[in-house]
């Protein structure tokens, strides 16, 4: 494995775990109505039903990267999502909890494909092109979302620089995907030092800014 692979791989896996939180809060709302013994099942159907869903929308998405100009689109609105990620709060989740098996796994679906589209976007600009690495990173956001979901909540309530960490990744994966864009190539191929300085800015911009509006609410 090349370095550059291993760094995409590190970099969907740290996708998955910050907004992996978020996605087992769906989970979570959409099961709390049903009995205990069918709760698991809910659970693990609906999971992967909605992966299997996501999976071929990330594949959609990575080709449609190719597009003139969308991975450059697609990387400033990866910039957006990684600002929200600070100040984004669960409890502002509206999810619609279902009473049977399969209303809760209709629920798990459909919330997932609403929320899950900032992970998509993610995912697809780290993979550059490379289908494998989507499916392992689909493949490992499925014990996240499972059996890590409470330990990552825990987490970022205790220590709340993780959802710094994590909109750092977002943002070092949207400037990625800015400098890989074709159309602008030229303009980071031929300098290395103005590209750094761009990837450095775009992070430490979002940091700041999501910041600064984490203080003012």
């Amino acid at each position: 494995m090349d370095t550059d692979f291993l760094l995409s791989l590190f970099t969907i896996i740290g996708i998955d775990i910050i907004l992996g939180g978020d996605n087992a809060i769906v989970v979570a709302l959409a099961c709390r109505n049903l009995p205990k013994e069918i709760r698991n099942r809910a659970i693990i159907l609906g999971i992967c039903l909605a992966l299997v869903m996501r999976m071929s929308l990330t594949v959609v998405a990575v080709n449609l990267l190719e597009v003139p100009f969308l991975l450059a689109i697609s990387g400033a609105l990866l910039v957006y999502i990684a600002y929200t990620l600070l100040s984004d709060q669960a409890e502002d989740h509206k999810v619609e909890g279902g009473t049977n098996l399969w209303s809760a796994i209709k629920a798990i679906i459909v919330a997932d494909l609403v929320m899950g589209f900032d992970n998509v976007i993610a995912v697809a600009g780290a993979a550059h092109g490379n289908h494998t690495l989507v499916l392992i990173g689909l493949i490992i956001s499925v014990p996240i979302i499972i059996w890590g979901s409470k330990l990552i909540l825990k987490a970022f309530d205790r220590f709340p620089i993780i959802i710094y960490v994590g909109a750092g990744i977002l943002a070092f994966t949207a400037s990625r995907m800015i400098i890989h864009e074709a159309m602008l190539s030229p303009l980071f191929v031929q300098h290395p030092i103005f590209t750094m300085s761009f990837q450095l800015f775009v992070i430490v911009a979002v940091l700041i800014a999501g910041a600064y509006r984490i203080k003012s609410n």
